[in-house]
């Protein structure tokens, strides 16, 4: 026990003094931060004014039709050819034709730029134009305008989970989607990223001959286990960072723009349609923020992060003895390619279940990639904001553990043996007569 302990020792200190290992640490919160804070920011900017130009072949535009807060539409009369041709040189970012018929034929509209118009400045146009071509359609089949616009209501509703003792909790459907998504990608990446550094390290041991040293003192099976463990505990450190920072440096965020609140206060004080606009953009960009934390507050969040550090450290684990078997029957991380892809099938397979299981977490899909040990710990936390069943969860861990222990003992036979042989090209059949080799 106490060898194994000196290789997670050497392991965990070796990895956690790298510069590499803090600049990761440091640089993930303030990227998923910058997420959350970048398009607030640039949505509370000012906005550059476009100057388009608009010549009306219809007759049934007015100069006060064309009243818009961040297109400056500027109606022009004269030959179409002409103002095709001066339009860029007279200031104006795109030039828009609308034709005689623009009533019975609403996709003759022409808008023309000097490069590629962006999407947003074309859908604004053509909203500018079907507005009016809209109003005038209702006013001659005798529709008020007024009336036709209050039917135009947008239902939206609020999610209530209700619990069996019949407490009411307000949910939302979208930010539990988010939260799974989170959970699911992030447990994706760990397991390839920290899966392969074991991989490498053996590697790195086995062909500088290092481990020639370290196995005359060790059992190669307590060695694989301690480069496991070591790994692993550097792979915790580091989530346990990236958490204290993201949440530290997330709600400095929130508490620096406060948005909507204090900004509406702003905006209804001084009268501003401009300042208005870009608190409805804040507001608008805040809204998926808003969304998780309303999941956050319904989520039981110890099982949350109690179950993704379980999951993380045995997904790992599984995995982990895999890639150190493969990296004990190479010699370079070449030679390891054509070995590898079968053990990240079943990573990738989960992160594509995943996909699945975030559309319906109560299928049977969703259910049997959460249960089978290779899947379960991505799919399992995809699932668990959304409410997992407790033997559900409790047979998934169990079956988990167990398939850990399967593939730990079917490494190790293949890393004593595989950790002392050089100079000779590696094949599945030959790694597979090493897990019946005796001794």
């Amino acid at each position: 026990m106490n060898k194994i302990l000196l290789v997670i020792k050497r392991e965990y200190l070796t990895r956690v003094s790298k510069k590499s290992f803090w600049i990761a640490s440091l640089v993930a919160p303030l990227l998923l931060t910058a997420i959350y804070a970048v398009p607030i920011w640039l949505a509370t900017r000012d906005k550059e004014v476009k100057q388009v130009a608009i010549w009306d072949g219809s007759g049934l535009f007015e100069q006060k039709d064309l009243a818009d807060k961040e297109i400056a539409f500027q109606l022009l009369k004269g030959d179409v050819s002409q103002i095709k041709k001066t339009f860029d040189k007279q200031g104006f970012d795109a030039f828009a034709a609308i034709p005689v018929d623009i009533l019975k034929n609403p996709e003759g509209l022409k808008i023309y730029s000097e490069k590629n118009l962006s999407l947003s400045l074309k859908n604004d146009i053509e909203r500018m134009v079907q507005d009016k071509v809209r109003e005038i359609l209702l006013r001659n089949a005798g529709i008020s305008t007024v009336k036709y616009k209050e039917t135009q209501v947008d239902i939206s509703s609020d999610t209530i989970t209700v619990s069996k003792q019949g407490a009411e909790t307000t949910s939302s459907s979208g930010g539990a989607m988010i939260l799974a998504a989170i959970l699911g990608f992030l447990l994706y990446l760990t397991l390839l990223l920290y899966g392969s550094q074991v991989m490498n390290g053996v590697i790195e041991e086995k062909s500088s001959r290092i481990i020639e040293v370290i196995i005359s003192s060790i059992k190669p099976y307590q060695l694989m286990l301690g480069k496991i463990l070591g790994v692993g505990m550097v792979g915790l450190t580091q989530f346990l960072l990236w958490i204290v920072l993201t949440v530290g440096l997330s709600t400095a965020t929130s508490k620096l723009y406060n948005a909507p609140s204090r900004m509406a206060t702003v905006a209804n004080s001084s009268h501003s349609e401009e300042l208005k606009k870009s608190v409805a953009k804040a507001e608008s960009s805040t809204q998926p923020m808003e969304e998780l934390n309303k999941v956050i507050e319904s989520t039981n969040i110890p099982l949350i992060l109690g179950s993704f550090f379980f999951y993380f450290l045995f997904g790992y684990l599984l995995y982990s003895s895999l890639f150190a078997a493969i990296g004990s029957a190479v010699e370079s991380a070449a030679e390891a390619q054509q070995f590898t892809f079968p053990v990240m099938i079943p990573i990738i397979l989960a992160f594509i279940l995943a996909q699945f299981t975030m559309q319906d977490p109560d299928s049977n899909i969703a259910f049997w990639a959460s249960i089978i040990p290779f899947t379960s710990p991505i799919n399992m936390m995809v699932r668990l904001p959304y409410g997992v069943p407790a033997w559900e969860i409790v047979l998934s861990m169990v079956l988990l553990v167990g398939g850990f222990l399967a593939c730990s003992w079917l490494s190790s036979r293949i890393y004593r043996v595989g950790i002392l042989m050089y100079g000779k090209k590696m094949t599945w059949k030959e790694i597979s007569k090493w897990v019946f080799y005796k001794g």
